[in-house]
């Protein structure tokens, strides 16, 4: 059994202090494929997320459910590099 390190509450509070900042997004999407990239988080909804994505080779936003970050197949942080547009 996996123990769980925190509720969906905390992610749900952790991931609204990040709103409208530049974010670093990991993806696992199985079968040893990792998506990395950086973006800002633009939106934060009651049931997921958005981020929109700084490369110009990405189309539009992508959404991630609270429940994913919680499970360890997203994972979100605070973007290094500090931007503040």
């Amino acid at each position: 059994m996996i123990k769980q390190k925190s509720d969906i509450t905390a992610v749900k509070q952790t991931i609204s202090d990040y709103f409208q900042k530049h974010v670093d997004v990991t993806v696992n999407l199985g079968r040893n494929k990792i998506l990395r990239f950086c973006g800002r988080l633009s939106g934060v909804y009651p049931a997921l997320f958005t981020v929109s994505p700084d490369d110009k080779g990405f189309l539009g936003k992508t959404s991630y459910s609270y429940a994913e970050v919680l499970c360890g197949s997203v994972r979100i942080k605070p973007s290094k590099q500090g931007r503040t547009e």
